[in-house]
């Protein structure tokens, strides 16, 4: 004879490491990819969006193990690519106001040097027009503002991506030392 009792549903089991890749797996391989196809040429503010959006979607759907001391341990190895995964996302997220203001990253004499290498550019366009722009100063400007811009972004950009992996790093750090202390505290309050 069966039980009349209503049985509870069994609990779904979530992917672990050897079964279907999680989210934030899969948002390190998308974050990956889009940070070298956007690391060429300059930094636009729609790699703003991708790293934030990035961020949202590994922080609703990463699990972590259950905090266990050790450095060998599943908690540890998932916690350093956790923090990996959120340092990559918040270079990205960075990249491009890191890019345009010296307030957030100054990178000494580079800017000054940027500055130098847009004159430069400006110059370059003015000799490529010759006399074809002796009618039209206004038209020589535009094109001469235009290459000097292109030429500081593109500068300033391949020394953002230099240092990108700087700010990446620090903020992996920062991230995993939070995550680390805000796990290590709650196992200890779940400890009877």
């Amino acid at each position: 004879m069966r039980d009349p009792r209503p049985r509870p549903a069994p609990r779904p089991v979530s992917a672990g490491a050897h079964d279907l890749p999680v989210p934030g797996v899969i948002g390190i391989g998308l974050a990956a990819v889009l940070t070298f196809a956007l690391a060429q040429g300059s930094w636009q503010w729609f790699a703003t969006f991708i790293g934030v959006t990035l961020l949202a979607v590994m922080f609703a759907f990463q699990q972590r193990a259950a905090w266990t001391p050790g450095l060998r341990s599943a908690y540890t190895r998932g916690l350093i690519a956790y923090a990996l995964v959120a340092g990559l996302c918040v270079a990205i997220a960075l990249a491009p106001l890191l890019q345009r203001e010296a307030w957030l990253f100054p990178m000494p004499g580079t800017r000054g040097e940027c500055e130098l290498a847009g004159r430069y550019a400006a110059l370059q366009t003015r000799a490529a027009l010759g006399n074809l722009a002796g009618g039209d100063g206004a038209a020589l400007a535009f094109a001469q503002q235009v290459e000097a811009r292109k030429a500081v972004a593109e500068c300033l950009s391949a020394t953002t991506t230099l240092w990108l992996p700087v700010y990446g790093l620090g903020a992996a750090l920062l991230v995993g030392a939070v995550v680390w202390c805000g796990d290590r505290a709650g196992a200890r309050r779940q400890r009877p």
